[in-house]
């Protein structure tokens, strides 16, 4: 089994990412066939403050707008906004279960309301840059 690296997001990507989010997302880390996400069971990923481990690859991820935008969520709404910490998702989980920690609740959500909007994004061809003018 292969150990966790970071993995970088394609910049045309990134740009998506950070319109629909509407922040920046290039100090968060993503790290793929993380042993971390795998220590959690079934989870496809798992967030902290600025990360996002993935049990596969960053390809895969990266082929899932839903996903992203869900992982995404956790880390520049919740984790970055100081919402979610650890005690908070556990005393969620405790309570509600996975499905219906508020957390969870709420990534979803965003991810169904910006899935749409993303995949209009990654479907504009890219404009080429302006040619430069012979002197």
């Amino acid at each position: 089994m292969r150990a966790g690296h970071d993995a970088q997001v394609p910049e045309r990507l990134r740009e998506a990412l950070e319109r629909v989010l509407g922040a920046r997302i290039g100090h968060v880390r993503v790290i793929e066939h993380s042993w971390y996400a795998r220590a959690h069971g079934r989870a496809v990923a798992t967030t902290r403050r600025g990360r996002i481990y993935l049990s596969g690859s960053a390809t895969e991820f990266f082929a899932n707008p839903w996903l992203m935008l869900h992982e995404y969520c956790h880390v520049i709404r919740q984790w970055e906004a100081g919402t979610l910490t650890l005690a908070r998702y556990a005393g969620e989980w405790l309570r509600h279960g996975y499905w219906n920690n508020r957390f969870e609740v709420e990534a979803r959500a965003f991810a169904d309301s910006h899935v749409a909007d993303l995949h209009t994004l990654l479907a504009r061809t890219p404009t080429p840059p302006p040619a430069r003018l012979s002197q």
